[in-house]
C-alpha cells in the first residue's frame, strides 16, 4: 500500500480520487486534505476529465478527523493547535469549493463509515451512491465541536431545518437507508456491486456533454441564492453558452439522424 494518502488516477475521461488511511478508517489530516485539494484541482483542470469519483481505500470512506493527532496536539502543544484550527477549516472549504465550482460532475462513493467531515464530503458531492452498510454521522458533537466542511450549509438544503438541527445537535449514527430517504443518498447498492454501479455511473456521466451538464451543475448549485429575476438571466446565458458547442450540434444531428450521440465535452 502506498504511503501517499491521496491517491489519484484517471483512465477514460474520469478520475479517481482515493482516501488512502485504510487502517485509520482514511481519517483526515492536514497531509490527506493538501493531497484532496492538489487532487480536485488537477481534475478541475484537465480537460480530459469528465467526471471525478471520491473513495475511500480498505473498508470505509471517512471516519471523520483525525482525533487522535487532535489529542495529541492539544495536551503537548495547545497554543499551536489552537492557532492553526480556523485556517485549516479554511483549508478544507477550499476543497468544498473546488469540488462544488468544479463544471465537471462529481461522484462520491461510499462504504463503511462516513463520518464528520466524510459525510461533509457526501453532501458536498454531486452524486452520492452507496453500500447497504454504509453508516453515517455528523460526530462533531461528540468532541464538542462545530461542523465544518459546508455540512450546516449543505445539511439544511438537502434534508431541512429540522433535521439538520437533529443531525447536528444528536449526532446519532443512520444507516443508508435512512440516508438515502433523507435524499443524502441518491443510490443504495450491495457491499459487492458498489464498485461495478459506481462505475457505471461514473461512464454514464463522462460519456456525457460535459459543458452542459456543468453549466446545469452551476445552475442548480447557485438557484437558492438568488432571486428568479436573477437566476432567469443566469439560464439564459448559460443556454446561449452551451447552444455554442459541438456537442449541442452533435445531440441534435443525432436526434434527426435517429442514432445515439458521441459527446466530446465540447
Amino acid at each position: 500500500m502506498s504511503d501517499q494518502e491521496v491517491l489519484g488516477e484517471a483512465a477514460d475521461g474520469i478520475a479517481t480520487i482515493t482516501l488512502n488511511r485504510p487502517a485509520a478508517l482514511n481519517a483526515l489530516t492536514a497531509q490527506m486534505m493538501e493531497g484532496l485539494i492538489e487532487a480536485s484541482a488537477r481534475a478541475e483542470r484537465d480537460e480530459a476529465i469528465r467526471c471525478v469519483v471520491i473513495r475511500g481505500a480498505g473498508d470505509h470512506f471517512m471516519a471523520g478527523g483525525d482525533v487522535k493527532g487532535f489529542h495529541k496536539f492539544l495536551t503537548e502543544d495547545r497554543d499551536n493547535y489552537l492557532r492553526r484550527r480556523e485556517m485549516q477549516v479554511v483549508a478544507a472549504h477550499q476543497l468544498i469549493y473546488q469540488l462544488r465550482r468544479m463544471p465537471k460532475p462529481v461522484v462520491v462513493s461510499v462504504k463503511g463509515a462516513a463520518a464528520g467531515f466524510g459525510l461533509s464530503l457526501v453532501l458536498a458531492a454531486d452524486f452520492a451512491i452507496a453500500s447497504e452498510d454504509a453508516i453515517f454521522t455528523l460526530a462533531y458533537r461528540h468532541i464538542a465541536i462545530s461542523a465544518n466542511g459546508g455540512a450546516t450549509y449543505f445539511l439544511p438544503r438537502v434534508v431541512g431545518e429540522r433535521r439538520a438541527l437533529e443531525l447536528a445537535l444528536l449526532g446519532e449514527r443512520f444507516n443508508a437507508e435512512r440516508a438515502l430517504s433523507l435524499g443524502i443518498l441518491n443510490w443504495v447498492v450491495p457491499r459487492a456491486g458498489l464498485e461495478a454501479e459506481t462505475a457505471k455511473l461514473a461512464k454514464k456521466l463522462a460519456d456525457g456533454p460535459t459543458v452542459a451538464l456543468g453549466l446545469a451543475k452551476n445552475l442548480i448549485r447557485s438557484s437558492l441564492d438568488h432571486s428568479w429575476d436573477e437566476h432567469s438571466h443566469r439560464e439564459a446565458e448559460s443556454f446561449a453558452a452551451a447552444a455554442a458547442t459541438q456537442d449541442h450540434l452533435e445531440g441534435v444531428s443525432a436526434f434527426v439522424e435517429k442514432r445515439q450521440p458521441v459527446f466530446r465535452g465540447k
